[in-house]
Formats: C-alpha cells, structure tokens, sequence
C-alpha cells in the first residue's frame, strides 16, 4: 500500500479512512481514514458505547495502529528506482473505475495470509459513486508517462453537527511498485487544493499522525470536531481551509457507505 495507516487505522477503525495506500515513506490511509470502517467500536454513528465497549474499541485502534507501523516498516524497507517520467494528477473519468479498483485491491491487500480477500477499501470507492456524498471533482488519479492509473484518492461530504460543511478524505491508494515515489503526496496536495479552491472549509481523516501534520493536519478535537467513534484524537485529524471558521464544531459523521465498513 502505500498503503498507509490511514487506510488501516482508518478502515480498521472505520470512513475515508485509515487505510492509505501511499505515504511518501509511503504508509497506507484506508478509506476511513476516511471511512474508518472496519470494526473498531462497531455501533451506529452517534450510538453511545458502554465503558466496556469503549475500552474494546481503543485496545482495537491501537492494536491497528501497532500493525500498520509494522507494515509501513517492511514498506519503508524495500529499495525503490527513481520515477523519471511525467506523473498527470486529474480527475476521474468513467474509463478510470476498473483502474481505480485495482489500485485499492492492491494497496490494501493483506499480508496475514488472507491475501484472496478483496480489500474492502476496492469496493468501497464503488459504493460511494453510488451516494448522496459523492463529489466528483474530488475523485482524483495519477497517471503515468502512459496513461496507466497508478494511484487514487477520493474525498466524500462529510458532516460536522448535521452540517455539510467538511470533507472526509478517504481511501488514498497507490500501486505497491509506486509507493515511496511521492505519488500518494501529490495526490494528497492535489485534492486539498481543490477543497481550498472551491471553499471547503474543512477536511477530515483518519491517519498516521507521523504522516498527515505535514499537509497541515491537526487533532481535529483542537478545532472542536469530534469523532463518532472512540478513536484517539491523534488519529482523528482535521485540516481547516481558508473558508473555515470557528462556529463549526461538532461530531463529524462520514458519507454512509463507511458505516458499513
């Protein structure tokens, strides 16, 4: 994966988002990590946990999180070549779906030894298409010297308090022979000045903190934006635009699709 803890802290924990498939030293960013969907404290969206069910969910995140370091380690380990050629960013066109699946299936592909499972971040990037919170002109590719897509990311509508004010970013992928060659930073800036330039006021993921701060990422509950599940404020990350301002607060809630995670 590039994959990044996003795509597993955030799909394991569950929008957008954690499961990232590239992060320069390239780290994977799921989905939920953006979507945060994979099980972490499992209950509805604004559904209240007991202590117990709540101590379960952060020994769950955390033992993610322990995992996807692993994973960015062995990532970080192998040798890369330098990409010489041009790498186009642009937005997704009808002919990109089947490439766009790919690039997820195997970013966050599994190394445990269930590696015939398709990712749920491959499919998930379909449901969303399919939903209120689709946005187009944020469902961006990266496509090399040949046209090939070799890298995606995505950004749905997001709530924070019932208002559609935010972005939930989520899932970011890139092909495992381009991880570590910047793909998955250029997609990143890419999508975040697209929300800038159409005044997004803010944007929200679930992601390695090691990683996200350098695109401008903070604890979200600094800017008083809770998550809806009990995952740790160093994971929960919200980045403000220039359009932000501060009477947005609230528990942010990302497109359905993640719910199902």
């Amino acid at each position: 994966m590039v994959a990044t803890l996003d795509a597993t802290v955030a799909s394991r924990c569950h929008s957008g988002i954690k499961r990232s498939g590239d992060i320069p030293t390239d780290r994977r960013l799921s989905p939920m990590t953006n979507a945060v969907g994979a099980g972490i404290g499992r209950t509805a969206f604004g559904e209240r946990q007991s202590p117990r069910g709540m101590r379960r969910a952060r020994q769950q995140a955390e033992s993610t999180a322990s995992s996807a370091v692993e994973r960015d380690k062995r990532v970080e380990a192998r040798p890369v070549e330098p990409y010489r050629g041009a790498v186009l960013i642009r937005r997704e066109t009808p002919a990109d779906v089947d490439a766009i699946r790919a690039v997820h299936a195997a970013a966050f592909a599994k190394t445990d030894g269930d590696g015939d499972r398709v990712p749920a971040e491959a499919t998930l990037v379909d449901a969303l298409r399919a939903d209120e919170g689709w946005l187009p002109a944020y469902s961006l590719v990266a496509v090399d010297s040949d046209g090939q897509v070799m890298g995606h990311v995505v950004a749905t509508r997001g709530l924070v308090g019932g208002e559609p004010v935010a972005l939930g970013l989520g899932p970011l992928g890139v092909l495992p022979d381009w991880q570590r060659r910047g793909v998955g930073s250029a997609l990143m800036h890419a999508v975040l000045g697209a929300a800038d330039a159409r005044d997004e006021p803010l944007v929200v993921l679930l992601g390695h903190p090691d990683y996200y701060p350098r695109f401008g990422f903070g604890p979200a509950v600094d800017l008083g934006v809770t998550p809806p599940q009990p995952w740790g404020p160093q994971y929960f990350m919200a980045r403000p635009m220039a359009a932000w301002r501060d009477s947005i607060r609230g528990e942010f809630r990302y497109a359905r699709p993640f719910d199902d995670l």
